[in-house]
């Protein structure tokens, strides 16, 4: 059985109704969330917030719907770029189990893509995306494990911001064949959530494959989630290749046991 997540649940300051988002999203089925805080990017000095101790949500976390155990709820931090500056090592967001970035100029993306170390890229749901997502930029992504996000609470908000999330993913789609999505909701409140199947029948509107729409909801979000603990601790697998030894340097033979006692006696 699938285990479904929701990696963009939008920190507000208004506990009771994060609660009970959180709570829709178990009721929905979601084995885990995460809740987002949103970084905007426009100031130097960028006051990266302290996400909330888990722990503190509830006293007791709710039963996800057909399972026997408790959602999974982590942090997640978005940090909108539209300057180079405005991104900074990985370090300044150690508190964080997923980092995701949403660059705003096609200069930022690439940088995004191809050495920034974060877990997603966020692509546009609220206007029109600002510029093409390249080939050669998205399989860098791909190759490094990083994924791309659509959200959809826009879509279900407003008919133009319906238009340009669609064609924003139709887009994206086009460019990385469906490689590396996750869809998300971006919720603030628990009639913004949706179940994971009726996603999933979204992801085939943007563009997705039937398998790849439901792995958007699923097996690519378990992908972020063990991308950012492999960011977090510095942890990874390590290709070593054996340095060939010159020949001045490659150690004798050692000779068969028996054949050396044979010479000694000789």
């Amino acid at each position: 059985m699938s285990v479904f997540m929701d990696l963009n649940i939008i920190a507000i300051a208004d506990k009771a109704k994060l609660q009970s988002t959180i709570e829709t999203a178990a009721h929905l089925g979601y084995s885990t969330v995460a809740i987002n805080y949103v970084v905007e990017g426009q100031q130097k000095k960028q006051l990266i917030p302290k996400p909330q101790p888990v722990a503190e949500l509830f006293e007791k976390f709710p039963i996800v719907q057909g399972k026997s155990r408790p959602i999974k709820v982590l942090n997640r931090l978005t940090v909108v770029v539209t300057d180079a500056s405005h991104f900074r090592l990985a370090n300044a967001y150690k508190d964080f189990d997923i980092l995701a970035v949403f660059p705003k100029t096609e200069k930022l993306f690439h940088a995004a893509c191809m050495t920034y170390d974060v877990d997603i890229i966020c692509i546009a749901a609220t206007e029109k995306q600002p510029f093409h997502c390249k080939r050669s930029p998205v399989n860098g992504a791909i190759e490094r494990g990083v994924h791309f996000e659509i959200s959809y609470t826009a879509a279900i908000r407003d008919s133009t911001m319906k238009k340009y999330t669609i064609a924003n993913a139709i887009h994206l789609m086009t460019t990385c064949k469906g490689k590396n999505v996750i869809v998300a909701s971006g919720a603030e409140a628990p009639l913004e959530m949706r179940g994971p199947y009726d996603i999933a029948n979204l992801g085939l509107v943007f563009g997705l494959s039937e398998g790849d729409a439901k792995a958007a909801v699923s097996t690519n979000c378990r992908s972020v989630v063990l991308h950012g603990e492999t960011r977090a601790t510095a942890l990874g697998i390590i290709h070593t290749m054996k340095r060939p030894q010159p020949p001045s340097e490659q150690p004798e033979e050692e000779t068969p046991a028996a054949k050396k006692a044979k010479t000694e006696t000789d």
